[in-house]
């Protein structure tokens, strides 16, 4: 086994180490918390090991980058497109992902059911929430969240399956707890049409944090893969 395989392998046993003792001090023992590798830069080889061990679903960032490694995954993994997704891309994603997490606008759940229909399938969805108002990310703002949710069940090829978010990094424990209220405020009122079973927010600095806030999938790169030459 190379060097590289070896630091994916102990990575992930750190990983899901702090993820089991985060749960037994804050959780219930039966909740399952589900770990995304991140793949934006990572040769196909490092991701298809990851999913050797164990990973059973990848996050993509860029839909360019996807197209020209998705031949080369292992096929038993899901596919998540976790970066902001413009609507003139959606098409050629829809036929090949599980879930879109970076929903943030009825125009691009319009789009996503308008071809979701076309090609005969129902698309998981999750609405992304700017939970700390940041111009520099997508994502709706928390007061603006009703009305996407409710537009989006609407649509008829769409299924929404929760709530995406990444906090800032700064004061982080303070958004990822008003991101958990979010969640379970909309969780308890039992919109028709929407299903709240994923809380999707955690990455490398701050997943051990967003598991004790609720999160129920960890989108994690840089933990589990090495640093990395962002393009």
């Amino acid at each position: 086994m190379n060097n590289e395989f070896r630091e994916i392998d102990e990575n992930l046993k750190e990983i899901r180490f702090n993820i089991a003792e985060t749960v037994a001090k804050y959780r219930s023992q039966d909740e399952k918390i589900r770990i995304m590798a991140v793949t934006k830069t990572v040769p196909p080889e490092k991701v298809n090991h990851a999913v050797s061990l164990g990973i059973d679903l990848l996050g993509e960032n860029r839909v360019q980058e996807y197209l020209s490694k998705k031949d080369e995954y292992d096929s038993s993994a899901e596919v998540h497109i976790i970066g902001h997704l413009q609507t003139n891309k959606v098409k050629y994603i829809i036929g090949s992902v599980a879930m879109i997490q970076s929903v943030d606008s009825i125009r691009l759940a319009e789009e996503i059911n308008r071809l979701a229909a076309k090609n005969g399938k129902i698309m998981d969805v999750l609405c992304e929430v700017n939970i700390g108002g940041e111009e520099s990310k997508s994502g709706v703002a928390p007061d603006s969240l009703n009305e996407l949710l409710q537009g989006a069940a609407r649509l008829e090829n769409i299924r929404v399956c929760g709530l995406m978010t990444i906090p800032p990094p700064t004061d982080s424990d303070v958004y990822l707890a008003r991101m958990q209220e979010l969640f379970m405020s909309v969780k308890e009122s039992r919109p028709d049409g929407i299903n709240m079973d994923i809380l999707s927010m955690g990455m490398t600095h701050d997943y051990e944090r967003a598991v004790k806030y609720g999160s129920n999938l960890v989108r994690i790169g840089t933990g589990l893969f090495g640093a990395r030459n962002y393009k």
